[in-house]
């Protein structure tokens, strides 16, 4: 009896630690201030842009990094063209940019892309201040060259990340409500995180490093969700990546269930990889904070007030989220399928335990795509 008391207890806590956490990053995040140093003079830009078998959709990013309001001088587009079998290189040449070849079926992936480039082409680093990583079908803000220069100038700050967004919210519900939580998990946690003196972490989209980092490091992360797993690096190194809200880019998320599945499958499954090896040793960081709390709090009868307090704290946290990126209607329409696709994700979670460590990577079709096939 008294183990199930304390097993309870532990289980009502760590729902209250979390919940507290969460309200703490959302007050934080309206108090949020950008570390910039806009006197600066511009910084000379690297833009990488990975890309496997993008040729409907490249010549578009590339067109939107050119339209950027920032000196042609001042910047470089590289394209990775990853064991592409399409016009990729072709078109990515037309659009102006320099293109990387680059064939080896057995080690896909962005990467294991990007670290082939950083290992064997490391002029392109050096001939640079900064690097950009952006994906191959994402739209950038024309501001988002001269935030990621103005961030990367500040003293304190050796890595931004822009704010991702989606460049289809009003699709349909599946892309509304994937606006609504990128609302959430790139703008209000990053935020937070940074004003409570934390790291912002980095998605993989939208995110730049003074070339001394690369230079250090590389590109070490090889799982599927290979900015995850760089942030950890970062982080154990006691490297912060800064948060900017106004260096924006955009990207399509999936409008169709086959599209989501393989898109969650991706995210989720790499986030387990990540957690699974460098969960354990942020755990003990943290577990050494709390034990002194856990061990005054496991017997609080106040449990109700609690309760309300979770509840109110996570819709004041979502709430936050559309309201300071000022989200649409249809948007926040969305939120009422919630609870379907929360359940939608069960299976994907139970196939990823199942197919254990499964590292494959396996392409998202863009929309464009499904409309040829219409």
């Amino acid at each position: 009896m008294i183990i199930i008391k304390i097993l309870f207890a532990v289980a009502i806590l760590y729902v209250l630690v979390a919940t507290v956490y969460l309200l703490v990053l959302t007050l934080a995040a309206w108090r949020f201030k950008k570390k910039t140093d806009p006197t600066a003079g511009p910084l000379k830009i690297a833009v990488i842009v990975p890309a496997h078998n993008e040729a409907d959709q490249i010549q578009t990013t590339l067109k939107s990094i050119a339209d950027s309001a920032y000196a042609r001088e001042d910047y470089r587009i590289c394209v990775i063209a990853d064991n592409c079998e399409d016009d990729t290189a072709n078109l990515a040449r037309d659009a102006g940019a320099r293109v990387f070849e680059r064939t080896d079926i057995a080690n896909r992936g962005k990467g294991q892309a990007l670290d082939w480039l950083f290992t064997t082409h490391p002029e392109v680093y050096h001939d640079f201040d900064a690097l950009a990583v952006v994906d191959a079908d994402t739209l950038l803000h024309r501001d988002f060259l001269s935030e990621v220069s103005a961030s990367l100038s500040h003293p304190e700050v050796k890595v931004v990340q822009g704010y991702y967004g989606v460049s289809n919210p009003n699709d349909n519900w599946r892309s509304a409500l994937a606006s609504a939580a990128l609302n959430v998990f790139h703008h209000v946690r990053p935020a937070g995180r940074n004003r409570i003196k934390g790291t912002a972490g980095l998605k993989g989209n939208g995110m730049a490093f003074l070339s001394e980092i690369i230079e250090k490091y590389g590109w070490p992360a090889y799982s599927i969700v290979e900015d995850i797993e760089f942030s950890m690096q970062l982080l154990l190194d006691g490297i912060l990546v800064h948060y900017n809200p106004d260096a924006i880019v955009y990207g399509e998320m999936a409008t169709e269930k086959k599209q989501a599945e393989t898109q969650r499958k991706r995210w989720e499954g790499g986030r387990w990889q990540v957690f699974k090896t460098y969960g354990p040793g942020l755990i003990r960081k943290f577990v050494r904070q709390i034990v002194l709390f856990i061990c005054t709090a496991l017997f609080y009868p106040g449990l109700s007030p609690a309760l309300v307090l979770c509840l109110l704290s996570i819709v004041f946290y979502v709430f936050s989220g559309l309201l300071l990126k000022r989200a649409s209607f249809y948007v926040w329409k969305s939120l009422f399928m919630a609870p379907f696709f929360i359940l939608w994700k069960i299976p994907i979670y139970l196939k990823i335990v199942k197919s254990g460590d499964d590292n494959t990577w396996e392409r998202t079709k863009r929309q464009a795509e499904m409309n040829k096939k219409k």
